[in-house]
């Protein structure tokens, strides 16, 4: 009786056909398996039971297995019942299975005649085969070759378990390099029942030269001293297979891999390591190779693999074997769209299909696409097409998608700059009438002061490498030319020079910044806006890793999904309290330098920013806090009963960039040592924001808002917190609770501080007294900044952003206990307006206001950006808004009196 799927497998693939027509017994085995994957459990009884007898049974047994999950993966597969996961995980599992299988049948073998390989303790050793490419990935094809590196931890040499036993010893290394040999042939050599898996060792140290097996020792030498680029893309996938003290060998290889900073020099290496593919695809006529040629499977890997390379020492979650897991993490991380990734994901999925039919076909190790008709027809059917041709219309879709993509990451460096106009200035090669002239003509109007601020960085770089300096050579003219075109060019040229300087011998980022424009670009739009900016990157020059794909800086930020990537990024670390707040600092630069590169690019209001930033720090917050507690050396919970309240800009949300935060911390435990635990968890996290570490500080914060400030506890318990503002807070300490809330912690103390916040602000209120003790704070405030300048102080001068925030306080506070929709932390515009909506003041008062308080703010912020220690200006230049905020405080304040 036929079978539909088998049936199929014969029309689709020469191979199975043959086979099935061989062994039609293999046909009624497999024929009631077809309904469920092969799994390794059932790979692993098949090679288990009988027990080998010897060597040529072990060949015969793992062969009989390969044929048996070929034709049930294949069927399957082919009927549509496995997808591309279930395929790639069956074939992996079986090399995995047939490796271990192999190996401890010859280590008994070996072991039996020369003794147990031991180190100088005597402990037995054994071999780590490691998978590399698809096989390291879980990716493997049905045809493909596996490429493994044989290792060992540690050198010595073997003996018998029973000294009497007469033995021919052998250095651990000669034991390791025959068991290797045995584990190949068991799987490559072709016998009458076939092979199971061509096995490649090119990949290990010093290729085929190097040794066939060699220990953990001489592996950490070669990858630090003479490991190649090419092989940092080649153990990315790497994946130890047997053996034990995996977690040692990966503290060998991942910083050979990952490096902790930028690492443009993995995107040139897999720029030329493409380029040359291409050459070989050329000139061995291979562009129909759906693995090799334009937009093909390797172009996807390489895709994925660059970001790893680069971002990996900072980004955990990249450190990743799979395309597939890598291309979704790249979406978490800001690092890629979802359009990109949903595109190459469908493009790998038919690619890696399409190589599997092809491999099908004959079991043969291609993914080239046949010129012959019956193997095209055979290729339409299996692919489910009507004919070949619209194969090729779909495959061509897919990989110009590919191609699209791929041509974006690696687009073509930047060519040498000898032709530049502004070579000559750079070089010093023009007399001084022309070299003005340049200059003049790029936007600069001190041409004398421009050569001083090139003279200099001259010297200061004159003692750098040859190749360093051709580089800088090669950055500078299109430098001053994108400078030049700045609001303030020489401000800016100052600013970069300064870079350019704490730079200098780190020739990759001058290298990422001469070959990529649009790297450059951003860059002096970050340094031409904000001198605070330029400061952060001189500091910490790691974030001109963000500008190698300037599009993933404008991608709108993910709370939820970041939250996720700092806490994997903290999980790599665990116990490292340096790496970790190291870890923290560099995420919170990173997400605010992509924050500023959308705000200067016009892409976010004010009150996105301020929303963005304050759920920048509540993310930072409750990390800082979870890490914190879990440092304690003794706590008396295993989750703390504690909470972090943000008052002020954090409890507003109103954050800026340089903002410190106003906390204040409660708990909600009766365990005897619950107020010195928490004591002594508040202090830690006020030492992890505030201590300046190599990456910087994290936040400065201010913690005198607690009761009885400065002189107060640290912490308070509700019950006590409670107490204090029914019975002891002073008049100011309720209007900070109008911009206070719940950041993070325990969620049940935050609901409780916020029905205590919302009951003390719709207490009843003398009006008379509440408008003399309000007038007496803003009084207070004035006279403690004092404005000797003929300018306008957009913040504290009368008329400004304190006046509309003392108004809003005083109608909340006023007017709550009989419009309690006030007491919602909703920020002072929305505030404004529920006023006026309810008549409290003018509607019109209240949008003016509204409005005013919205450009005060505006300005403030562009002021700051620019540099200036005060956001002020010419009164003229807010005279209507000045006149807004006077009218509300004359509505507010003065009315009634």
């Amino acid at each position: 009786m036929s079978n539909p799927a088998l049936d199929r497998v014969a029309r689709c693939s020469r191979f199975g056909r043959h086979l099935l027509a061989a062994q039609p017994q293999l046909a009624e085995t497999v024929a009631g398996q077809l309904d469920q994957a092969f799994t390794r459990e059932a790979m692993q009884a098949f090679l288990d039971e009988p027990p080998c007898a010897d060597e040529a049974a072990l060949h015969q047994r793992l062969r009989q297995l390969r044929q048996r999950v070929w034709l049930v993966v294949t069927a399957r597969d082919l009927a549509g019942s496995a997808d591309l996961a279930e395929v790639m995980c069956a074939y992996s599992a079986l090399a995995e299975v047939c490796i271990a299988t192999a190996l401890a049948f010859h280590h008994t073998l070996l072991a039996a005649r020369h003794g147990e390989p031991r180190d100088e303790q005597s402990r037995p050793q054994q071999m780590v085969v490691v998978g590399m490419g698809k096989l390291g990935g879980g990716e493997l094809n049905v045809s493909s070759d596996i490429d493994l590196i044989y290792l060992y931890p540690e050198e010595g040499d073997t003996a018998a378990d029973n000294p009497a036993t007469s033995i021919r010893t052998l250095s651990n290394h000669e034991f390791f390099i025959r068991l290797g040999r045995k584990l190949a042939a068991a799987l490559s050599e072709a016998t009458a029942d076939g092979y199971v898996f061509r096995v490649d060792l090119r990949l290990r140290p010093w290729g085929e030269s190097g040794p066939f097996a060699m220990g953990f020792a001489m592996l950490e030498d070669y990858l630090v001293a003479q490991g190649r680029p090419w092989e940092r893309y080649a153990w990315i996938k790497a994946r130890p297979l047997t053996g034990t003290r995996h977690d040692e060998l990966a503290q060998i290889v991942r910083p050979f891999v990952f490096r902790k900073y930028l690492d443009f020099g993995a995107f040139a290496a897999i720029r030329d390591l493409h380029v040359q593919i291409q050459r070989e695809v050329a000139r061995r006529e291979m562009a129909h190779n759906i693995k090799l040629g334009p937009g093909g499977i390797r172009e996807i890997e390489f895709t994925a693999q660059v970001f790893q390379l680069i971002r990996g020492g900072q980004i955990a979650a990249l450190q990743q074997r799979p395309t597939l897991t890598v291309l979704g993490e790249l979406v978490k991380s800001g690092l890629m769209t979802v359009e990109a990734q949903q595109e190459l994901v469908a493009a790998y999925d038919f690619l890696r299909r399409l190589e599997h039919r092809l491999q099908y076909l004959d079991d043969a190790q291609t993914q080239l696409l046949p010129d012959d008709a019956e193997s095209q027809a055979m290729l339409a059917e299996a692919m489910d097409f009507p004919d070949y041709a619209a194969l090729i219309a779909a495959l061509d879709r897919h990989r110009n998608k590919v191609t699209r993509h791929f041509e974006q990451m690696f687009a073509a460096p930047q060519t040498d700059q000898v032709s530049h106009p502004l070579t000559a200035v750079c070089c010093g090669t023009a007399d001084a009438a022309t070299t003005h002239a340049l200059l003049e003509n790029a936007g600069y109007d001190d041409p004398p002061r421009v050569l001083a601020t090139l003279d200099a960085l001259r010297q200061h770089t004159a003692r750098l490498a040859e190749s360093t300096q051709l580089m800088l050579n090669a950055l500078l003219p299109p430098a001053l030319e994108v400078i030049g075109s700045q609001p303030d060019p020489m401000a800016t040229l100052e600013r970069f020079a300064a870079l350019v300087q704490a730079i200098a011998r780190r020739s990759t980022y001058l290298a990422l910044l001469a070959e990529y424009p649009a790297a450059l670009r951003q860059l002096v739009r970050l340094l031409a806006a904000s001198p605070w900016a330029a400061q952060i990157i001189t500091r910490q020059p790691q974030l001109l890793d963000e500008l190698i794909a300037p599009q993933h800086l404008m991608s709108v930020p993910d709370w939820t999904q970041l939250a996720i990537q700092l806490h994997d990024e903290l999980d790599a670390h665990p116990g490292d309290t340096e790496a970790q707040m190291d870890a923290l600092r560099r995420f919170k630069q990173v997400q605010t330098l992509r924050l500023l590169a959308q705000d200067v690019a016009g892409r976010l209001t004010l009150e996105a920013l301020s929303d963005h930033l304050s759920y920048l720090a509540d993310t930072l917050l409750n990390e800082t806090l979870a890490r914190c507690w879990a440092g304690l050396k003794t706590r008396h919970r295993d989750t703390p009963r504690f909470a972090v309240i943000g008052y002020g800009k954090l409890g507003g949300k109103e954050l800026g960039y340089a903002s410190d935060l106003d906390l204040v911390f409660l708990y909600d435990d009766a365990d005897e040592r619950a107020q010195e635990s928490y004591a002594r968890l508040a202090q830690r996290i006020n030492t992890w924001l505030g201590t300046l570490t190599s990456a910087g500080m994290l936040y400065e914060t201010d913690l005198r808002l607690r009761p009885d400030g400065a002189s107060g506890l640290l912490v308070s318990s509700t019950e006590a917190f409670r107490d204090y503002q029914l019975h002891h807070a002073w008049l100011w300490e309720h209007q900070a609770l109008t911009r206070a809330r719940f950041v993070c912690g325990d969620a049940a103390i935050g609901e409780t501080f916020e029905a205590l916040r919302r009951e003390v602000l719709c207490i009843p209120r003398d009006a008379e007294k509440l408008r003399e003790e309000v007038l007496a704070m803003r009084e207070k405030m004035y006279a403690g900044h004092v404005n000797d300048s003929d300018l306008f102080d957009l913040k504290h001068d009368r008329g400004g952003i304190v006046d509309v925030e003392f108004c809003v306080q005083y109608l909340v506070l006023r007017h709550c206990h009989a419009h309690p929709e006030l007491a919602d932390n909703r920020g002072n515009i929305a505030l404004l307006l529920r006023a006026g909506a309810a008549g409290l003041i003018p509607a019109d008062v209240a949008q003016a206001a509204a409005d005013a308080y919205r450009e005060l703010r505006r300005q403030q912020h562009a002021i700051k950006l620019s540099g200036a220690d005060y956001a002020r200006v010419p009164p003229a230049a807010v005279e209507t808004i000045h006149d807004a905020v006077r009218a509300l405080w004359s509505q507010v304040m003065d009315a009634g009196r």
